[in-house]
């Protein structure tokens, strides 16, 4: 990928950076990949994607932990659970083997598992060393009559974010469109089926499934979610969608974009944590798609749920209300926790935003005020002095912020991609309600909390005197 392709994508049109005077979002720095480059972030992006082979090219490295390391789930095919590298080693570099490597790994990817496709994944080293990973798929494709589909993406080009785009846009150059999806069935109540997209949507611990019922009641059939429990078929029908919704605008938002552009697909952003922002989901799409019928069923829809979700909140509420958060998350969940916690009657002091976008941000505002306290440093140290200083009786981050927190004895829940619990939906916000009133009232923290018994003996001893 060359400069001038990087820039592209960075200067995303439909991105509000572009907005103000600006050629984009910001180009990498020294030391910005930590915590995610390019390739992270383009293979987080396409790994849910279930019946693909995904082949990273390059040192063993590269491949890391991939078996079941984003928590994202399949309702079938669990082949982009199985880790596939072409293990480059230092004789390889240099006797220039990259590529033959990479043609038996795709021919062994073919002959034992034979997948929908086969994704390449482009890493630094044969970046570097000028591997043709494009040629390798045109010739993978002739000879075995099987789409193989080159990611560029080596982790050098930038961040996470931009990895994102890169999917992106690999995606709409070599997938979407190349497939018409099938006719849609009846609807049992005898509705007027339409066609929808989610884009930057992972399906996290199933969580996905708790939404999608309302979808089906409605008439409105999911083409694909991108690309969360996706078939790579989907992905190709995609250009077919009356609507888009971006669930993530970090992932992806080049793809609405372009469908917007090339097909005319309306799209919007949303998201499915909390009741408030799960209803107003539902609403949009009827809005997008201009359909009075469907308006009239979201609300009746919604109402019903509302009123069950809300029955079953009152208890947790009434054990909620007050309690101060702090949120230590980024991307779409660093201001759409906030809208869920809101609902349970809390107090967010703060939220992390450390991968998120000036649009994240704006969100933040508009539901924390203009004086909301944001935290872009993942220092642990300073994060727990601020737990202490704004007194939080709960912290929302990452599972590697957990000893930290149990160490300051500050309770903690887990909200990023390795968590056991799905909070999308209104059945999430119930079960979001319910696993934050046991972490808070959890009696560990009245015993952690009392001075140990030979202070409060000593205490007790100097009153006596």
């Amino acid at each position: 990928m060359n400069p001038n392709e990087i820039q592209a994508l960075l200067d995303e049109p439909a991105c509000k950076h572009n907005k103000k005077g600006k050629t984009g979002c910001a180009k990498s720095k020294p030391g910005a990949t930590q915590g995610g480059c390019a390739f992270d972030g383009a293979q987080i992006a396409l790994l849910p994607i279930a019946d693909v082979a995904h082949i990273v090219h390059g040192p063993i490295g590269c491949a890391g932990s991939s078996w079941d390391a984003r928590g994202t789930r399949s309702s079938g095919p669990d082949l982009y659970r199985l880790g596939m590298t072409t293990d480059l080693t230092d004789i390889d570099v240099v006797m220039g083997q990259g590529e033959k490597k990479l043609f038996h790994a795709i021919k062994r990817a073919i002959d034992r598992y034979h997948p929908a496709a086969v994704f390449l994944y482009l890493t630094c080293v044969p970046a570097l060393q000028g591997d043709d990973i494009d040629a390798v798929a045109r010739a993978a494709v002739k000879r075995w009559n099987v789409p193989v589909v080159p990611v560029d993406c080596a982790g050098f080009y930038g961040t996470k974010s931009l990895g994102n785009r890169i999917a992106g846009e690999t995606l709409y150059r070599h997938v979407i469109g190349t497939r018409e999806p099938e006719p849609a069935p009846p609807h049992p109540a005898g509705i007027r089926t339409r066609d929808i997209n989610l884009i930057g949507e992972y399906n996290i611990v199933g969580e996905f499934w708790q939404v999608a019922p309302l979808f089906d009641e409605l008439g409105l059939r999911i083409l694909c979610t991108l690309s969360g429990d996706a078939r790579f078929s989907e992905v190709q029908t995609m250009h077919r969608a009356e609507a888009n919704m971006i669930v993530c605008s970090k992932a992806m938002l080049n793809v609405a974009r372009k469908l917007k552009e090339g097909y005319g697909t309306p799209f919007f952003e949303g998201s499915f944590y909390g009741m408030d922002d799960t209803s107003q989901a539902l609403r949009d799409f009827a809005v997008v798609l201009n359909d009075p019928d469907l308006q009239a069923r979201a609300e009746a829809l919604i109402e019903r749920k509302e009123t069950r979700t809300m029955a079953a909140l009152m208890p947790l509420q009434e054990r909620l209300r007050g309690k101060r958060a702090l949120i230590f998350s980024g991307g779409v969940k660093s201001w759409s926790i906030v809208s869920a916690l809101q609902d349970l009657g809390m107090t967010v002091v703060a939220t992390g935003t450390e991968k998120s976008t000036e649009e994240d941000r704006e969100r933040i505002r508009k539901l924390m005020g203009e004086d909301a306290r944001m935290i872009d440093d993942n220092d642990q140290s300073a994060l727990m002095k601020t737990c202490r200083d704004y007194e939080v009786d709960i912290l929302f981050a990452g599972g590697r912020y957990l000893y930290p927190a149990l160490k300051s004895r500050i309770p903690f829940l887990d909200i990023n991609h390795e968590r056991d619990f799905a909070y999308a939906g209104y059945d999430g916000i119930i079960e979001l309600a319910k696993q934050i009133a046991q972490s808070i009232e959890n009696p560990i923290w009245e015993q952690v909390r009392k001075a140990p018994p030979w202070q409060r003996l000593r205490v007790a001893q100097a009153v006596g005197a």
